[in-house]
């Protein structure tokens, strides 16, 4: 087993399932816990980008195989062997690494991390570069940087600052002990926490639930929601006049008719309580 990481192709580092428009994107270093390689992070990029405009995926989700999601960077492969090579090694490793997560982060399609297991470190990008992250029950949350040494960087001390209150991301960065599905849930760093059992389900779930919406719609949601976490109150409103308007150029127009006729006319659907039909909406 130990020797298996070393002979992994590049292409082997992610698996992708595509199934009724999910595409099940797995982090696959099984046996080095999924930690992120540049191998890894290389094929990462291509994976997601070869998937962001097929007809045929309309929701992503990023899982991890084995009893990982992801433990971070690779202290061997990501640190070690590129600082031996230099300066130039270290921001290029970096630089393969945070391109994959940016381009995450702004995906065209609703992404969820469905973490299945131990989240660490560097996993901390990818985590917060989904929409939405279910938890299980079991999994382990930890910024351990500071047992060994360092401080979490890679924007892990930046996702923890953004999503958990203050004086538990401090706490979180400064002691190195680790979280529960549950805690994670209860401190924002995760959408929810359920039981291992049921964790595909309840992704699943939400998965199908995101089909159903106005892809255009959520598309313009998920980034208007990411760009104003910096703005005050009054950029924000004149950014969601113009992320509207520009919504109309895509599609907006016909879903916004189209949802209101099913609402008054037809009176098939409440917005409160659910979606309206997007397959009937005429480009």
């Amino acid at each position: 087993m130990a020797d298996e990481q070393a002979v992994r192709a590049e292409e082997d580092t992610v698996a992708v399932t595509i199934e009724n428009r999910i595409a099940w994107v797995r982090f696959n270093r099984p046996e080095k816990r999924n930690c992120m390689s540049p191998k890894l992070n290389r094929q990462m990029l291509k994976v997601i980008e070869e998937l962001e405009f097929r007809d045929d995926v309309g929701v992503l989700v990023l899982s991890g195989e084995g009893d990982a999601w992801s433990a971070g960077m690779d202290l061997k492969e990501y640190f070690r062997e590129t600082e031996a090579q230099g300066l130039w090694a270290i921001r290029k490793s970096q630089r393969e690494a945070y391109r994959w997560w940016n381009r995450l982060r702004w995906y065209e399609k609703p992404t969820i991390a469905m973490v299945n297991g131990w989240c660490f470190g560097g996993g901390y990008g990818p985590l917060y570069a989904c929409d939405i992250a279910v938890a299980s029950d079991d999994a382990q949350f930890g910024l351990s940087e500071i047992n060994w040494g360092i401080l979490p960087g890679g924007g892990a001390s930046k996702v923890a600052a953004d999503l958990m209150p203050l004086r538990k991301a401090i706490y979180h960065a400064m002691m190195g002990e680790n979280l529960t599905g549950p805690q994670a849930a209860a401190q924002g760093l995760v959408t929810e926490s359920v039981p291992h059992a049921q964790l595909k389900a309840r992704v699943t779930e939400i998965a199908e639930a995101l089909l159903k919406k106005d892809g255009h719609a959520l598309r313009a949601t998920k980034w208007a929601v990411r760009r104003m976490i910096d703005m005050t109150y009054e950029n924000a409103e004149d950014y969601l006049i113009r992320a509207q308007e520009a919504l109309h150029s895509y599609g907006g127009v016909a879903a916004r008719k189209e949802a209101t006729r099913q609402f008054l006319d037809e009176k098939s659907f409440k917005p409160g309580l659910g979606t309206f039909d997007t397959s009937k909406v005429k480009d």
